[in-house]
C-alpha cells in the first residue's frame, strides 16, 4: 500500500517576497520532480525513495499550493500560467539545480518543465513525464464527461463549482484515481484549500490555463512552441504512459511516442497515476536515471 506519510520536510525560500516550500535531499545532480494541480509535492512521497542515492532530490510546490505562500489581492488574474512559471523559474534559479538535470513531470509541471527544458537543453539530461500537455488541445480530444466539466470550470459557473465547492479537490481528484485515497491522504490534498474561496483560485486558473482552441493565446504559444522542440529534442526521454490514462490518450499519445529518443512503459492509472502506481513508477525511473547517469 501507498504510503500517505511525506517523503520528507520542506524547506522555504523567498521568492517575489512570498514563500517558495521545496524538498531538498541528497547529493549530486539533480532530479527535479513538479507536481500540476491541484496536488503538491506531496504527489511524489512514494515515488522519490526510489531515486535516494542517485542525485540530488528535489520538489517544489507551485506558488499558492501546498505549503507555499497564496498571492495577495488574488481575483481571476492570479495563478495564470505566466505568473506560475514567473516563481517557478526564480525558485529553480535560487536552488542552483546545477548542470546534468532530469525532470520528473506531471500534468502543468509537465507544460512548465517542458518550457524550461526547451530553452536551457545543454543543461538537461534527461525528462521523464507522465499524464502531461503535449500539445495544444481541441475539445475533441477530451472525453465526453470530462469536456463537460472543464467547459464549466472555464464559464462563469467556475467560481462556484471551485471557490465554493472546491470541486477540483473534493471531485476531479479522487476521480482521477483508481483506489480510494485514505483519510490522511486526502486530508493533506485539502490542506492547502481548506477555506472557500480565494484561497482555491489556483485550483481554478489552472484549468482556464489548458490551452484549447486557440485560448489562451499566450499559453498556446508556449505549448506550441515547446511541442514543436520536443519532436526534434534529442534529449533522452522516459514516456510513463497510464493505462488508460486521462488526459495524454489518442492524438496526444500518438504525437508524444514518435519523440526521438524516448523509452516507453505502461503502468495502471489514470491522471494521477502516482496513486495507482508509485512502485512500477518509482522503479522505472530509477533504472532510466542509473541507464543514462551512470552506464
Amino acid at each position: 500500500m501507498p504510503s500517505d506519510q511525506p517523503f520528507a520536510s520542506k524547506k522555504s525560500i523567498q521568492v517575489n517576497g512570498k514563500k517558495m516550500a521545496y524538498i531538498d535531499v541528497g547529493k549530486g545532480d539533480s532530479i527535479v520532480f513538479q507536481h500540476g494541480n491541484p496536488t503538491s509535492s506531496y504527489l511524489w512521497r512514494n515515488i522519490m525513495p526510489y531515486c535516494e542515492g542517485l542525485g540530488r532530490l528535489i520538489a517544489c510546490d507551485l506558488i499558492g499550493m501546498g505549503d507555499s505562500d497564496k498571492l495577495p489581492e488574488s481575483n481571476a488574474g492570479r495563478y495564470s500560467y505566466s505568473e506560475q512559471r514567473e516563481y517557478l523559474f526564480a525558485a529553480w534559479e535560487q536552488l542552483d539545480l546545477g548542470d546534468r538535470i532530469i525532470f520528473v513531470i506531471h500534468d502543468w509541471g509537465s507544460a512548465l518543465a517542458f518550457e524550461w527544458v526547451s530553452k536551457h537543453d545543454q543543461r538537461v539530461q534527461g525528462i521523464v513525464y507522465m499524464e502531461a500537455i503535449v500539445d495544444v488541445l481541441t475539445w475533441d480530444d477530451w472525453p465526453e464527461n470530462a469536456r463537460k466539466v472543464f467547459q464549466a470550470f472555464r464559464s462563469p459557473d467556475g467560481e462556484e463549482m471551485i471557490l465554493d465547492k472546491n470541486v477540483f479537490v473534493e471531485r476531479v481528484l479522487p476521480g482521477s484515481i483508481s483506489r480510494t485515497l485514505s483519510d490522511s491522504e486526502m486530508a493533506e490534498y485539502r490542506r492547502p484549500f481548506q477555506n472557500s474561496g480565494e484561497e482555491r483560485r489556483p485550483t481554478l486558473s489552472w484549468p482556464r490555463q489548458i490551452p484549447i482552441e486557440g485560448e489562451p493565446a499566450e499559453v498556446v504559444n508556449v505549448v506550441r512552441d515547446y511541442s514543436r522542440w520536443l519532436r526534434s529534442s534529442q534529449v533522452p526521454k522516459l514516456f510513463i504512459n497510464a493505462d488508460p490514462g486521462s488526459i495524454l490518450v489518442g492524438r496526444q499519445r500518438d504525437l508524444c511516442r514518435h519523440w526521438p529518443n524516448q523509452t516507453e512503459v505502461t503502468v495502471s492509472g489514470l491522471h494521477f497515476l502516482q496513486e495507482d502506481s508509485p512502485e512500477e513508477i518509482g522503479a522505472h525511473i530509477s533504472s532510466f536515471v542509473q541507464r543514462i547517469r551512470f552506464q
